[in-house]
C-alpha cells in the first residue's frame, strides 16, 4: 500500500497516468499531477479530491527543466516531501521508417521520452535524498526499449532503450543511498494515443497482440498495478530492474 507517501505522476492527464493516479489515491497516497493538457488534469484532481483523496494539479511540460522542478516544489509546499514518482509521461510519432522521417520528429520523441525523464528525475532525487526512507522512481518505458517490435518506429525504440540506461544509471548511483529506481517494459495498452495508432493503422493491434502469450492490449490499470509494486515497500529489494508488463511479448 502506499498510504503516507506522496507521489509525483507524470502524463497525468488519460491513459495509464490517469489510471496510476486513481489507482495510487485508492491505495492511500497523495499525488502530485503534471501534464500539458491542464483542463483534464485538473478535471482528475478535482475527482479524486471529492472522493475523498489528496490529489494536486501542476501542468507543464517534462521537456521544460522549470515545469518539473514547479511539481517537485509542490510536493514539498503541499504535502512536505516527496516519496515516489512515476515517470511516465511519452510520445510516439505515426510509424515512418528511417530515411523518411524528419529530424524534427526525432527531436521530439528524445525530448518527452528522455530528457523528461532526466528533468524529472534531476529534480526528484534531491528531495528523496532529504527523506530518511529513500524514495522510489519508476520510469515508463516500452517492450521498444528491449527488442524492435517489428515496425518503423527508429527514434522510439532508441528513445525507449535510453529511458532504462537512464533508470539502471540512477539506480546505480543512488541506491546506497536509499533510493530505488526502476522501469516498466510496458506493451499495447488501450491508452488514446495507442487507440488513435490502432485506428489510422489497420491491422496493427492484431499484430502486436498475435505476438504476445496473452494475446490482447493490456488495460491502464494493469500498469499502474505494476507501477504501484514498484513505488511501494512491498518491492524494498528490487532496483535497477526493468520489468515487462507485456503479455509476455519480449519473452518468445
Amino acid at each position: 500500500m502506499l498510504a503516507g507517501r506522496t507521489v509525483m505522476i507524470t502524463g497525468a492527464s488519460s491513459g495509464i497516468g490517469a489510471a496510476a493516479a486513481r489507482l495510487f489515491v485508492a491505495e492511500g497516497a497523495a499525488v502530485v499531477l503534471m501534464a500539458r493538457r491542464a483542463g483534464r488534469l485538473h478535471e482528475l484532481a478535482a475527482e479524486l479530491t471529492a472522493a475523498g483523496g489528496a490529489a494536486t494539479a501542476v501542468p507543464g511540460d517534462v521537456t521544460v527543466a522549470a515545469d518539473a522542478a514547479r511539481a517537485v516544489e509542490v510536493a514539498v509546499e503541499t504535502y512536505g516531501g516527496l516519496d515516489a514518482a512515476f515517470n511516465n509521461a511519452g510520445w510516439g510519432t505515426a510509424r515512418t521508417p528511417m530515411h523518411l522521417m524528419d529530424d524534427a520528429d526525432f527531436d521530439g520523441i528524445m525530448d518527452v521520452n528522455v530528457r523528461g525523464v532526466w528533468n524529472c528525475m534531476r529534480q526528484q532525487i534531491p528531495v528523496m535524498l532529504e527523506n530518511p526512507h529513500g524514495g522510489s522512481i519508476v520510469n515508463t518505458s516500452s517492450t521498444a526499449g528491449l527488442v524492435a517490435p517489428g515496425v518503423p518506429s527508429a527514434p522510439y525504440i532508441a528513445a525507449k532503450h535510453a529511458v532504462i540506461g537512464l533508470t539502471k544509471a540512477a539506480a546505480d548511483e543512488y541506491g546506497s543511498r536509499g533510493i530505488r529506481v526502476n522501469t516498466l517494459a510496458v506493451g499495447a495498452t488501450r491508452t488514446e494515443l495507442m487507440q488513435k495508432g490502432f485506428d489510422e493503422n489497420p491491422g496493427v493491434e492484431e499484430f502486436l497482440t498475435g505476438g504476445s502469450m496473452l494475446p490482447r492490449v493490456a488495460e491502464p490499470v494493469e500498469i499502474a498495478q505494476a507501477a504501484a509494486w514498484l513505488c511501494a515497500d512491498r518491492s524494498s529489494f528490487v532496483t535497477g530492474a526493468t520489468v515487462p508488463v507485456d503479455g509476455g511479448f519480449t519473452a518468445r
